[in-house]
């Protein structure tokens, strides 16, 4: 069953009809971004999932910047499972998150919610970064190159933590390295690691940003690590349709409650 296309930052727009019987209906939460590109990301994902599963019903939610929200897109439905389209466990996926859900609830009582984890952590996701650099001609487990892992950075050491063991199991793949970066709130930043990278001896330097869509911190990602190759963000990788749906499956067996 497909649905009516959300336009971000113009509104909710009507679905053409109901949930599919039998199925609960999938509602993706992203970040949002004044970035048309984010939204163009998280759309061009989501038509994936509604291709690997036509039985499920998707809709999307953001937290900012555009439309529907969360509450706008559980309208008129009497169950949903709700999954964060983030990569890391961090303040919006254990705070902003639920409580969102918890006024939904309290403006419909009825309303029952399984809330899923986010993306990240999940082993599918190295497979979608090797992706993504071999696209920008650096081939998987090089022992050449040396890898820096850029996420966007968290006031959370927690999510900080994860990107640093991620990259530590990285590199057993077979890289020269692989480090992590933080493009905020935390160090190093992508400069400096790459420098020190250099300074280290690297034969080459790649970068691998973590991040699900284009946007500000894509582009300065790119910007400050130049001349280093820099691959594209993670965008609608088949390797992350698999993880939506598997953290989709979890939370109809798991029965995940809402937090709050």
């Amino acid at each position: 069953m497909r649905h009516s296309p959300v336009i971000p930052g113009r509104g909710r727009v009507p679905l053409a009809d109901g949930p599919a019987p039998g199925r609960v209906p999938l509602v993706a939460v992203a970040h949002g971004s004044r970035d048309p590109r984010a939204a163009a990301t998280a759309a061009a994902l989501l038509e994936r999932v509604r291709l690997a599963r036509p039985d499920v019903p998707v809709r999307v939610a953001y937290l900012d910047h555009c439309a529907p929200s969360l509450g706008q897109a559980l309208d008129g439905l009497g169950e949903a499972v709700v999954l964060p389209l983030l990569l890391t466990e961090a303040y919006h996926s254990r705070v902003d998150l639920p409580a969102a859900l918890n006024e939904a609830r309290a403006r419909d009582p009825r309303l029952r919610v399984r809330y899923g984890t986010t993306l990240g952590p999940h082993p599918l996701l190295l497979p979608a970064l090797e992706r993504r650099l071999a696209e920008a001609g650096v081939p998987p487990g090089d022992p050449g190159t040396a890898v820096v892992l850029v996420s966007a950075g968290s006031s959370d050491a927690r999510a900080n933590t994860v990107i640093a063991d991620l990259a530590r199991t990285w590199r057993r793949a077979g890289w020269w390295t692989v480090t992590a970066a933080y493009a905020s709130a935390a160090g190093p930043t992508p400069e400096e690691a790459v420098a020190r990278l250099r300074a280290a001896g690297a034969p080459r330097v790649a970068v691998a940003p973590y991040l699900l869509a284009p946007g500000f911190f894509a582009d300065k990602i790119r910007r400050v690590t130049a001349p280093a190759v820099c691959a594209d963000v993670l965008g609608p990788a088949p390797e992350l349709v698999d993880v939506l749906l598997e953290r989709y499956e979890s939370a109809l067996r798991d029965r995940v409650p809402v937090a709050g």
